[in-house]
């Protein structure tokens, strides 16, 4: 081992600590709410001590922080690869479709704390969330304008936040059946209702 190589593995090494703090603290959330879980609970589930998450985390608050703002970049970026990779109107919206489905499917914990705990949040980090999912939701605005270019923003603003509800939604209800069976169905059932309902003829004009 190098001395040059050992910063980098120790940084590795605390990244994946971090990770599994965050993903440990996802599903505590989820299933306890952020009020009763502590620092000890997060730690044992992350396999540290409740004093070691200071080494990567300033509290609690932070680590729900670090958790809904982690997220809600990641759906604000992918969405926007998404876009730029796309070469119509269409093939973009059945893309962010897609993209977004494959994320409520996968991160079923972390959509469950930011319905119940949003308001845990710090103040700053609480304007941030709203700022990267207003970003994101005008993505999805952008694109269905594409393809409804009479009918008023505010209604395909409406037709995208009703479309995160049935998706995001879903993943609750998937995993009280058989999950694997349920996600093989739930995923294409999910993409031909979201891309129905928001490629349906416009009501509301300019």
């Amino acid at each position: 081992m190098t001395e040059s190589s050992q910063p980098t593995q120790r940084s590795r090494a605390k990244e994946s600590r971090r990770q599994a703090l965050l993903q440990a603290a996802a599903a505590l959330f989820a299933a306890e709410g952020f009020n009763r879980v502590s620092l000890e609970d997060l730690g044992a589930a992350a396999g540290v001590s409740g004093p070691a998450v200071y080494r990567h985390f300033a509290g609690k608050q932070a680590v729900l922080g670090a958790m809904l703002l982690s997220v809600s970049q990641d759906l604000l970026d992918g969405g926007r690869a998404v876009v730029a990779g796309a070469g119509t109107a269409e093939t973009a919206l059945a893309g962010l479709v897609e993209f977004h489905v494959d994320f409520a499917l996968s991160h079923p914990d972390v959509i469950r704390v930011q319905d119940q705990d949003f308001s845990n949040l710090a103040e700053e980090d609480q304007a941030e969330v709203r700022t990267l999912q207003r970003n994101y939701v005008e993505l999805w605005v952008d694109v269905l304008s594409g393809l409804h270019p009479d009918t008023d923003p505010a209604e395909l603003r409406m037709r995208a936040h009703a479309t995160f509800g049935l998706i995001n939604s879903t993943p609750h209800s998937v995993r009280t059946q058989g999950r694997r069976m349920a996600l093989k169905r739930a995923r294409p059932l999910l993409e031909g209702m979201a891309l129905a309902a928001l490629t349906a003829p416009g009501n509301g004009t300019r």
